[in-house]
């Protein structure tokens, strides 16, 4: 590849240190101008914009006007450069015509114009030359043909930057130029540049170059630098580097300078200030699994051993961004750029825990990120966020918490999770788990628990055990205990085969949601005291509670309207209908509890009681 920079640049003469395996006294280059890209062809992650020049050239279908953006780093003063020797790219036997992308070799114009020293090809910085009279200067010469090249060329960087009174300055010579001009302009503020100057341009938007090609090209420039490097440490480098090439190639510099020989992972993540990844995945294990000492243990290390916390939440953000990315599309996965351990254990969560835990475990560490910055203890901070990612997994979302109330005398409470419904003939058992403690492992969304959650103490405590003798009772258990989402589900969702103390066997609606069972049991035993078993049934069972109350309902109010004296009424008043029926006799306990939770058990109740 051909160097870029003159030798002789004041840059180059002042940078301390020396090239490997060049002698002493050859002033050394850093890798982002000693690698700089000189033709089409030594650009990497540009295809479109490679494709897009080379048809054009081929067709003569030559824009006066290119605008380049992109984030910093991408190329786009390079590419202008590449661009500004293909328009002038002659060989001294006159064999190339006219303008081409393929320069396989050094041509009369190109070394002075790489070197940014041509004078056909004007470079100009628009953050240092803002105002209207640099570019009226402008506009005075772009009239006079070119010295010696084929094109003059004017590349302007940052061109955002330009005074409004500049940018309107340009507009005419913009979009009438001599043939001979050709305009590049370059920016990172796309939106910056007016609307009046874009459509003259043709725009090319250079992308940011993806890890994996990243990490290919730093490792073709180590092995030409004769630098051993652990193929780990280039993907951490290429992932801080973020799409950027000059970006990775000035911390590849720097990894080389501080490894001191070869490059380990580990040399980088301390250069970095990193984590180490398989550190930052066991407190995200711990985390999901809700063991908050495990995870203050695992924080408190990292933090000892120097991490900063705001990194380390950093850190944690990205590993929760990546396994969400592996569950939409698995194939990320296979992004050599992610450590071996990373990628599998990624692949193990995103097959185990929830987009709904997923995504809350996002949002408050974004959230909490902002709250360790201003705080005045980092590390006390980043672990009270790290206690509400454990504790909030069992929570509803905000959605659903109104779902829930919406639907508490209506249709079944909608529950949420990762896994899909099973749809298998034979019957599910469900048997009661041991009642988690405060730091039990938290849900993961409603399907099935992963095989990693930490087992659960037994129920501690001498309370008498509550005989429960029939499903009403057990319905109005769970009004008591204000889980209206349980007494919802048995009410609407379960249809009674039987019913037996410590066991219930019932049949699921079909908009029934699977993964209540296997939280019935536990509720169940934590509420009377005793093991319970749920089991799902293939029999058709008796009708739900509600359906049953709804009957009722309706025939008290049949029964109403066939009385003389409610008909004499409703005589008087055309139009009026019965609307509902109440017993002013006094009410039994059961049925007051079911009133206090808004049960819709019929007046007398006995026609339930007798399930």
């Amino acid at each position: 590849m051909t160097d870029a920079g003159a030798p002789s640049d004041p840059d180059s003469a002042s940078q301390a240190g020396f090239e490997l395996g060049a002698q002493p006294g050859t002033p050394y280059r850093v890798l982002a101008r000693k690698y700089r890209p000189s033709s089409f062809d030594d650009l990497i992650g540009q295809e479109a914009v490679v494709r897009t020049v080379s048809n054009a050239f081929e067709t003569g279908r030559i824009p006066q006007a290119w605008i380049l953006t992109g984030v910093r780093g991408v190329g786009k003063t390079t590419t202008a450069r590449i661009l500004a020797r293909a328009l002038n790219y002659e060989m001294p036997d006159g064999s190339v015509k006219g303008p081409t992308i393929h320069m396989p070799t050094l041509g009369v114009h190109c070394q002075a114009i790489m070197e940014s020293r041509h004078m056909d090809v004007l470079e100009m910085d628009a953050a240092s030359h803002t105002g209207v009279d640099d570019v009226r200067q402008i506009n005075d010469s772009v009239r006079y043909a070119p010295a010696s090249a084929r094109y003059k060329v004017y590349i302007i960087d940052e061109v955002h930057m330009l005074s409004t009174a500049a940018f309107n300055a340009f507009l005419k010579t913009l979009e009438e130029p001599p043939e001979h001009a050709k305009f590049v302009f370059a920016t990172t503020e796309i939106r910056k540049v007016p609307v009046t100057v874009l459509s003259r341009c043709q725009r090319f938007d250079l992308r940011r170059v993806e890890a994996d090609v990243l990490m290919k090209h730093l490792a073709n420039i180590a092995a030409r630098e004769s630098v051993e490097i652990e193929p780990e440490a280039l993907g951490i480098i290429a992932r801080a580097a973020e799409g950027s090439v000059r970006d990775s190639l000035s911390l590849l510099d720097q990894a080389i300078a501080h490894a001191a020989g070869q490059v380990k992972a580990d040399a980088v993540r301390q250069m970095l200030g990193l984590a180490d990844r398989t550190r930052v995945i066991d407190l995200f294990d711990s985390l999901v699994r809700g063991d908050i000492a495990a995870a203050f243990n695992e924080f408190r290390d990292q933090y000892d051993t120097g991490a900063d916390p705001i990194v380390v939440l950093s850190d944690l953000a990205e590993f929760v961004n990546f396994v969400t990315r592996v569950k939409i599309v698995p194939a990320t996965a296979d992004n050599v750029a992610y450590g071996e351990t990373e990628r599998l254990r990624a692949r193990d969560f995103a097959s185990k825990i929830s987009m709904r835990v997923l995504s809350r475990m996002w949002q408050m560490l974004l959230k909490g990120i902002t709250e360790v910055q201003s705080a005045t203890r980092p590390a006390a901070a980043a672990e009270m966020v790290l206690v509400r990612i454990a504790y909030v997994a069992d929570l509803p979302t905000p959605d659903e918490a109104i779902r829930m109330l919406e639907q508490n005398g209506g249709a079944s409470p909608v529950v949420s999770g990762g896994s899909a419904a099973r749809s298998t003939p034979t019957a599910p058992v469900a048997s009661a788990a041991p009642v988690r403690a405060p730091s039990s492992p938290s849900s993961f969304g409603g399907g099935a628990r992963p095989q990693m959650a930490a087992p659960a103490p037994e129920i501690q405590g001498s309370a008498p055990a509550l005989r429960i003798t029939s499903f009403t009772q057990l319905v109005a258990l769970a009004g008591q205990k204000r889980d209206l989402m349980t007494k919802g589900a048995l009410e609407s969702d379960m249809r009674l085969v039987r019913f037996e103390e410590g066991r219930l066997e019932v049949a699921l609606e079909p908009n029934a949601s699977k993964t209540m069972i296997s939280e019935l049991a536990r509720k169940f035993e934590l509420w009377t005291g005793r093991r319970w078993t749920v089991i799902v049934s293939n029999e058709q069972g008796q009708p739900t509670l509600r359906s049953i109350n709804q009957a009722a309902k309706q025939e008290h109010a049949r029964t109403a309207e066939a009385d003389p004296r409610v008909q004499e009424v409703l005589s008087r008043f055309p139009g009026a209908k019965v609307v509902e029926v109440r017993r002013l006799a006094p009410e039994t306990p059961e049925s007051n509890i079911n009133a206090d939770y808004g049960s819709d058990d019929p007046p007398d109740g006995s026609d339930i009681d007798d399930l």
